[in-house]
């Protein structure tokens, strides 16, 4: 797990980290005070899905202005690099998901 931390790069999958306490913080905030904040739940979800989409695009960008300096570039290296720009949209997606689930939970409490 801190491997697939290190790899999303520790920027973006810090900022990923901080939504998900975010996620967690305002569904124990709607559990405990039986306040509606069901919508920051999701916000913050939705933000953290974005968060890791903006993560993989940049981390492309990159990779592939590294490539055009180069020239050639074997498959397996570009498997491997689109492989690990995907651990940043891969965790804010989850984040999400997990977001809409404590959210429907939520709903169906009150």
């Amino acid at each position: 797990m801190i491997e697939l931390f290190q790899m999303g790069g520790p920027l973006f999958m810090s900022i990923l980290t901080i939504e998900l306490a975010a996620v967690i913080f305002f569904a124990a905030k709607c559990f405990i005070n039986k306040e509606h904040s069901v919508s920051q739940i999701k916000s913050a979800g939705l933000l953290a899905a974005i968060t890791g989409i903006l993560g993989q695009l940049i981390g492309l960008f990159s990779a592939f202005e590294a490539i055009q300096e180069i020239g050639f570039v074997s498959p397996a290296m570009l498997a491997g690099g689109l492989k690990v720009s995907m651990i940043t949209t891969m965790y804010g997606i989850i984040i999400y998901v997990i977001a809409i689930i404590l959210s429907l939970i939520l709903k169906a409490k009150h």
